[in-house]
């Protein structure tokens, strides 16, 4: 066994020699192997697993890789490496922008594969988080776009549900104005906080028992707002 025998991998693959000849290789390293044949398929096991690392194909059944990608990274750091057939440099250079940490080509190296997995767990330590994240009575499940109240599915609009991410990956620090409109309306969004209060006010109706006297999202005056975790 090596020092990484305790690492848990998804391969994230349809093709089913890849899919052989990776779990071959990564078992016989000592690691915990793991496979999914789509994207939603893998983006549910990320969820259900939370494996140290992700190998990821760009090309899917269902999901472009990238959309996969561009999924996981609303909020999750684990690290990924993309394995696929394409090698011309805008693919390389999407897929590193859309948070993949390296790339390797198909076909590939098996030593250069598995020095790749080494190197992304080692960057990648510490960067496991909550799968679903709970406070109070409130579930929010990012890999599945899902949030519940008391066990109930609580229905948000995109942007609403965009904002309550935001406060869920910054949960217990403030997130200011400008930091919330330049994530969710780009860098030139005017600023307008009565526009942004009132989305405020719709998550707090949906989400707290007394939306005029809020337990979760709290208001730091002329600055913005502070998930709190009680």
């Amino acid at each position: 066994m090596t020092a990484h025998s305790q690492a848990r991998l998804l391969i994230i693959d349809d093709e089913v020699q890849i899919l052989r000849l990776l779990r071959h290789s990564l078992e016989a390293e000592g690691y915990e192997v793991h496979e999914a044949r789509d994207g939603l398929a893998g983006l549910g096991k990320m969820t259900s697993l939370q494996p140290d690392a992700i190998i990821l194909d760009l090309s899917l059944p269902d999901l472009d890789g990238l959309q996969v990608l561009g999924r996981l990274r609303e909020w999750s750091k684990v690290p990924v490496l993309v394995l696929s057939v394409r090698d011309e440099e805008n693919d390389i250079t999407s897929a590193l922008d859309a948070g993949a940490d390296d790339y390797l080509t198909k076909p590939f190296r098996e030593r250069e594969m598995l020095s790749r997995v080494r190197a992304i767990l080692r960057r990648g330590q510490g960067a496991r988080e909550p799968a679903v994240v709970r406070f109070g009575d409130i579930e929010v499940n990012p890999a599945a776009r899902r949030v519940r109240r008391a066990g109930v599915e609580v229905h948000l609009s995109t942007k609403e549900y965009a904002m309550l991410l935001l406060l869920v990956q910054h949960r217990g620090r403030v997130v200011t104005h400008r930091y919330i409109f330049r994530a969710l309306w780009g860098p030139d969004a005017k600023e307008d906080t009565g526009y942004l209060r009132a989305y405020i006010i719709r998550l707090r109706q949906k989400l707290e028992a007394n939306p005029s006297v809020p337990q979760y999202i709290r208001t730091e005056t002329g600055i913005g707002y502070r998930l709190v975790e009680d």
